[in-house]
């Protein structure tokens, strides 16, 4: 359950509710949050942005450091064309009934 706390940020009282809503904004400024005043007071939110940032450090683990060499694509589409080479000739060797 969402907590009434509230805190002044710059001279405006700010509720959970008010802070989680600018949490996308936050997110995605790439500032850091530890000098949002509302987290300095309230530990149910600053345990949120804690979860929050972990998540996603963890999520950047999940993707490739680097793009596949081109070589690999080359490979692919070779694959694909060889493929399909191979299925038009085992149409055309196939006896019509």
């Amino acid at each position: 359950m969402m907590e009434k706390h509230a805190n002044l940020q710059n001279g405006k009282t700010m509720t959970c509710a008010e802070f989680q809503d600018k949490l996308p904004e936050l997110f995605e400024s790439g500032n850091d949050l530890s000098g949002e005043q509302h987290l300095k007071t309230c530990e149910t939110c600053a345990a949120l942005v804690r979860d929050l940032e972990y998540i996603a450090q963890q999520a950047k683990l999940l993707l490739p450091l680097h793009d596949p060499s081109p070589v690999v694509w080359e490979n692919i589409q070779s694959a694909i064309h060889n493929d399909g080479d191979q299925t038009a000739r085992k149409s055309n060797d196939t006896p019509i009934k």
